[in-house]
């Protein structure tokens, strides 16, 4: 059997933190161009203001996520503030098929979870935020529309993430968006095949 070069990046971090930033910058040069791709989850919550399916998630009803999860094509999922995201197995099988390497948005159970099944291949990045006061106020910018009690539930949360920072391969502290970028390219550099 052929052995399979890609690697699964795993950038994970409080909701606000800017994980997908940071992967959407990296994925926007040409240094990884051909090597890394970027994996859709599946979602069943309701677009967002620029969002679109299929690029930014595929927008999924319940049902269908829940028929997904039992025809195992789900690699790993959450269901996050009442909605469910999860991660398409046969993309990511395809991906690492072809020696391509895929990076990851998840929360702290996904990346332990593709930890779990790949522990060999998954490396883990937490992204922290410089603060949890200015989390708070990049959550309350980016989600002008979010009730109070949710964007206190996103900090209590996010402590509880923060926290476990340690048990991932990698740490970037997001305090300035181009030495974060840099950063999470260079630990990307390193672990690429």
């Amino acid at each position: 059997m052929r052995k399979m070069k890609g690697k699964i990046f795993v950038v994970s971090g409080p909701s606000g933190s800017g994980k997908t930033t940071l992967a959407q910058a990296v994925l926007a040069g040409k240094q990884f161009s051909g090597k890394l791709e970027k994996s859709v989850s599946f979602t069943t919550r309701p677009v967002r203001r620029g969002e679109k399916d299929q690029r930014d998630y595929f927008f999924i009803s319940k049902k269908e996520f829940l028929q997904g999860l039992k025809d195992q094509k789900i690699l790993e999922w959450t269901k996050y503030l009442g909605y469910y995201y999860g991660t398409a197995r046969d993309f990511i099988e395809a991906q690492l098929k072809k020696s391509r390497s895929v990076i990851l948005c998840l929360d702290l159970k996904g990346a332990v979870k593709i930890k779990e099944l790949y522990p060999r291949k998954a490396v883990t990045i937490f992204i922290m935020p410089p603060s949890l006061e200015e989390l708070a106020r990049r959550i309350e910018n980016r989600h002008r529309e979010t009730s109070k009690a949710e964007i206190t539930k996103r900090l209590r949360l996010a402590k509880r993430e923060m926290s476990s920072a340690k048990e991932f391969d990698f740490c970037v502290v997001n305090n300035d968006l181009v030495q974060a970028v840099k950063a999470l390219k260079g630990i990307i550099a390193k672990k690429i095949t």
